[in-house]
């Protein structure tokens, strides 16, 4: 029923609802937000830890490597289990059947020899026992009251006692492990009662959760189909938008670029009067400057020329002076730079067309792109109701189907055998706890057993030793020393009492705990036991996969044990682990392909015109062209440049006045020197009022740093002037050829691009319907907690730990009894008091003993 049920809720989900429509090209759906699967926690750990006395169950795990050390024989139980034995009275006796007989006592040679030791031990120990006693009776065998007198008889004794001792040591700790082994598995078993609970109450939220985990993945349709519906009425915005942007990559660098070469045209514009008013400004400075310094040098000149500068004493000066009449003029001449008004005027009749407002109106028509594709796809909206009322009758198929299952009915009987096995096990736990008592019991008595043996032997080494007297003979030994070999003596009688039926339940428990750990739990852990469970044709011999004829009626599904444990054991969903796709297909309960056909097909004929679009007129362009051909591409740049870049005057004249009135004090004192101070102060003058103005006065320093600016400006917008506007022009074209003849390839190509968009939506919900089952909608931890808690830890470390465990420490013990018996008969002859002794003679021959009673 619990495999029904998985399957008829599971396996509504199962499968893709689209995988028929394969586009072209699969963009990135809207991420859509399913939320998460309601789920809770398990709170069953099958997880066991021992303690301290794990320490004691590895040395147990040891011990039984060493016994039996071969691997997990998977070939030799598949042929044990697939081979027939005993049918016939001579299948024994096939040649096949005689190998697997050897090959399995080959494996179990360990447990086969120490168990046959085992019964060597009890059948042994209480003949030889019996036969000690009849030969103890006869007064022999150490049963003759008379000990002989030796010399290193006290080395005797403590040796003995020292070896009784260590046995009793040795004997004592397995006595302890036994008892730890037999409390803790009473102490597990008593504990268990809260494991079985807590397995029992995940299995309750497994069975109570699902319907919940279903009903919510059944309810998140409606999240795909709000968003899909949604997305479809406001196709034409949304679709507008997707065209614009696909169009506007090449649209906009376009537009771009006529605007930018618009902003270009009024720049130059600014730029070629800046230089008509920076170059009137300075050629004012320098014409007057030129004007004075012009002047000043006549007069410089007609007082060189007096008669005065005939003289010997001046003629060499005035010389000089007259040479260095060229240096007085100006040195950068802005009134022999070309005009720039034509440049200007043709610019001006540029701008009379307003480009900008032209390629604006190109953006405003392109911008209506999204309302162009609204108008004109009005038979998609026409469809809308038709699909909403398609994903409508999904939605109401997939409730009616989850409704028409009996999930209830198959829970509520879940439920109850679930109620059931659980009341089932809380009335018989009283009495597993009753029958653990009797084992208990009875484990304990074995140990008390023991226990008895060792208070004999450990009362008969405490009062042969507090009571031994060495100078006393052995017919004169005290009462303390004579009891304590009673009791060395009773421990040796009780040995021959207990010992054999000790060992009979050492080796019981041995080969069954031992086969126990090695065939079933060392395999279990590492899932060896799952792959020889899932042996094709090992559990029926008509089917090749077990699992899968019980569950599917069908063997030849891929299903196996340890597939299904592992699924589990990692908390997925029992439709993964389970492979129940094998059982149902509702590919058909969601398949819109039926829908994605029909929008698809009204999609292919959308017929829209996108004509209307202009980018730039016929005028935009021309004025591009007119722009282009200004002429400021010939403009004389280089001029401009170097006469910016050079100083005012050819001459320091500060430096030339300074110089002048220098060699004006090397001529005679008269008219002559004081007329060429005067034209050094006058030269002064003019670097004063003139000079340094034009060098550092605000209207000259911003009118040569416009006029370089400016020429710098419309140098390199004129540099490649009409390759550059061509190349506006062409992107312009190319734009708008595209818009005007590629428009419906790419109108069709985003169309489908939006409708993959909408198929993804169903598409993210089936994986994400898919993911949930796998991983979330059921998880079948619980189930792998219940084997878990039965094998691992029930059976593995509860009993067979402890079984194993107690019988190690109770064999271990037994055994020791046989070296303890040897040493406590020796031993007891030195404590107990004699009948008879060996006397020395002192008046004979040396070295004579005589016999005494």
């Amino acid at each position: 029923m619990a495999v029904e049920l998985c399957l008829l809720l599971l396996l509504l989900f199962c499968g893709s609802t689209i995988s028929e429509v394969q586009p072209i090209y699969k963009p990135p759906p809207g991420t859509l937000d399913f939320g998460f699967v309601p789920a809770k926690t398990y709170d069953t750990g099958a997880y066991h830890e021992p303690g301290a006395i794990g320490i004691l169950f590895k040395i147990v795990h040891a011990f039984l490597y060493l016994v039996q050390p071969n691997t997990f024989p998977q070939d030799l139980i598949r042929k044990l289990a697939q081979q027939q034995f005993g049918n016939t009275q001579g299948d024994y006796q096939k040649p096949e059947n005689v190998v697997l007989t050897l090959q399995a006592i080959y494996y179990e040679i360990g447990f086969i020899v120490s168990a046959a030791l085992g019964l060597l031990f009890i059948l042994l120990l209480p003949l030889v026992g019996l036969c000690f006693c009849m030969c103890r009776c006869c007064d022999n065998c150490g049963g003759e009251m008379h000990q002989r007198q030796k010399k290193n008889a006290d080395c005797q004794r403590s040796c003995f006692a020292t070896f009784l001792f260590v046995a009793s040591l040795i004997i004592s700790v397995g006595v302890l492990c036994a008892y730890a082994a037999n409390q803790h598995l009473t102490n597990q078993v008593r504990g268990a009662k809260k494991l079985v609970n807590s397995n029992f109450k995940d299995l309750k939220i497994f069975l109570n959760d699902t319907p919940a985990q279903i009903d919510y993945l059944v309810s998140q349709y409606n999240t795909t189909k709000d968003k899909a519906l949604s997305d479809l009425n406001n196709v034409g915005p949304v679709l507008g938008t997707r065209v614009q942007e696909q169009l506007g990559k090449e649209v906009r660098p376009a537009l771009d670029a006529a605007l930018t070469m618009a902003g270009a045209i009024r720049e130059t514009k600014e730029a070629l009067e800046n230089v008509s008013v920076s170059v009137e400004v300075l050629q004012e400075g320098t014409e007057r400057l030129h004007a004075n310094l012009t002047e000043v040098k006549m007069h410089l000149s007609n007082t060189l020329n007096d008669s005065a500068c005939s003289a010997a004493q001046a003629a060499s000066t005035c010389n000089i002076i007259r040479n260095s009449l060229a240096q007085l003029n100006i040195n950068a001449n802005f009134s022999g730079l070309p005009g720039v008004s034509s440049q200007l005027a043709k610019i001006n009749d540029v701008l009379k067309i307003d480009l900008s407002s032209l390629v604006q109106k190109g953006y405003a028509a392109f911008n209506d792109t999204p309302d162009l594709v609204v108008n004109q796809t009005r038979n998609i909206l026409s469809a809308v109701p038709y699909i909403k009322s398609v994903l409508e009758s999904i939605g109401s198929n997939i409730t009616t189907f989850t409704r028409a299952l009996p999930v209830q009915k198959i829970l509520a009987d879940l439920m109850v055998h679930l109620t059931q096995s659980e009341a089932y096990v809380q009335d018989y736990f009283p009495l597993v706890e009753q029958y653990d008592f009797y084992r208990w019991l009875g484990c304990l008595i074995l140990c008390c057993m023991l226990v008895l043996i060792l208070v004999f032997y450990y009362l008969g080494l405490l009062c042969g030793t507090c009571g031994y007297d060495k100078h006393a003979s052995p017919t004169t030994r005290g009462c303390i020393s004579n009891t304590g070999g009673n009791f060395l003596m009773a421990g040796v009688g009780f040995s021959f009492l207990f010992s054999w039926v000790l060992m009979i339940v050492v080796v019981l428990t041995f080969v069954t705990g031992g086969n126990v750990e090695k065939l079933v739990c060392e395999p279990f852990e590492d899932k060896n036991l799952f792959k020889v469970l899932d042996t094709p044709y090992l559990l029926n011999k008509h089917w090749k996969n077990y699992l899968a004829g019980v569950i599917f009626k069908n063997p030849n599904v891929n299903l196996t044990f340890e597939k299904v444990y592992s699924d589990c054991k990692e908390n997925k969903g029992i439709y993964t682990s389970l492979h129940l796709e094998h059982l149902f297909n509702i590919n058909e309960l969601l398949n819109i392909s039926m829908y994605t056909e029909d929008v698809a097909l009204k999609i292919e004929h959308i017929q829209i015109n996108l004509s209307k679009i202009i980018l730039l007129d016929e005028i935009g362009k021309e004025n591009l062209l007119n722009f282009s051909s200004s002429g400021i591409d010939g403009i004389d740049f280089s001029a401009y440049l170097t006469e910016i870049n050079k100083s005012v005057t050819k001459v320091d004249l500060l430096s030339f006045a300074n110089d002048l009135e220098a060699r004006a004090d090397q001529l005679p004192k008269g008219a002559l020197e004081n007329a060429l101070k005067g034209h050094a102060n006058n030269i002064r003058m003019i670097h004063n009022q003139q000079v340094v103005p034009l060098e550092q006065a605000m209207k000259y320093v911003k009118a040569r740093s416009t006029l370089n600016q400016s020429i710098r400006l419309l140098k390199r917008t004129s540099s490649e002037l009409m390759v550059k506007v061509k190349n506006v022009i062409s992107a312009v074209n190319a734009a708008q050829d595209l818009i005007n003849n590629n428009a419906s390839q790419v109108i069709v190509q985003e169309t489908k691009k939006y409708m993959d968009t909408i198929i993804g939506y169903f598409e993210q919900y089936t994986e994400w319907v898919k993911e949930s089952i796998s991983m979330e909608v059921a998880a079948c931890k619980p189930i792998a907690n219940v084997i878990d808690t039965a094998v691992d830890i029930f059976l593995c470390s509860y009993i067979a730990d402890s079984v194993n465990t107690f019988w190690f420490g109770l064999g271990g013990s037994s055994i020791f009894l046989i070296p303890a018996i040897i040493f406590a008969v020796k031993l007891s002859k030195y404590y107990r008091r004699m009948d008879t002794e060996d006397v020395y003679d002192d008046s004979s021959v040396s070295g004579t003993w005589h016999f005494t009673l």
